[in-house]
């Protein structure tokens, strides 16, 4: 299937399955590319300041830094001719500081939006930890309550990786640009 060029943002609470997604995705697309937005925290080797539920103002410039920076490279991806599928956590109000940074750009905004229970479930099943400083079910709260209600969102509770991918790609294809 041949997909049109665009900007691909995956979103999702930790263990919704975005990088897993996000991989399968791009492997479907034409001349593609996968950014992890995360790396640009990991980055930070002293001094990071980890987002918690008060987040600092060093915290928050932090966060915006990495979703600045994670929208240059996307755009230079994408204006070298490439379709780029774009994965972070995209969570809350700060949302639209990320969307803000794309304008003219063919944008298909997805967010993975599994059960809470699902979330806790996949979370003891994986090999990594990402809810350090968060509760799941607060952090669920602000993601269904305050991140904007707009593009893509699916309920992967039940679905593979690959019946995620097979939803997003019959839904770009029905309904065209799902974004902002």
């Amino acid at each position: 299937m041949t997909l049109p060029k665009g900007i691909y943002i995956i979103t999702g609470m930790m263990a919704s399955g975005k990088s897993t997604v996000a991989q399968l995705l791009a492997e479907q697309l034409d001349n593609s590319v996968h950014v992890h937005g995360d790396i640009y925290r990991k980055m930070i080797v002293n001094g990071r300041k980890e987002m918690t539920a008060e987040p600092s103002e060093e915290a928050l410039a932090q966060l915006r830094l990495r979703y600045h920076l994670t929208a240059n490279t996307v755009k230079a991806y994408y204006e070298a001719g490439f379709s780029v599928v774009v994965q972070d956590n995209y969570l809350g109000k700060e949302t639209n500081t990320f969307l803000q940074e794309f304008q003219s750009q063919s944008i298909y905004f997805i967010t993975l939006n599994p059960s809470m229970d699902v979330i806790v479930e996949r979370e003891m099943q994986r090999n990594k930890t990402g809810y350090h400083s968060w509760q799941v079910e607060p952090l669920y709260q602000v993601f269904v309550e305050e991140n904007p209600q707009i593009g893509l969102w699916i309920d992967s509770s039940v679905l593979t990786p690959e019946e995620t991918v097979a939803e997003i790609l019959k839904r770009v294809e029905t309904e065209g640009r799902i974004g902002i």
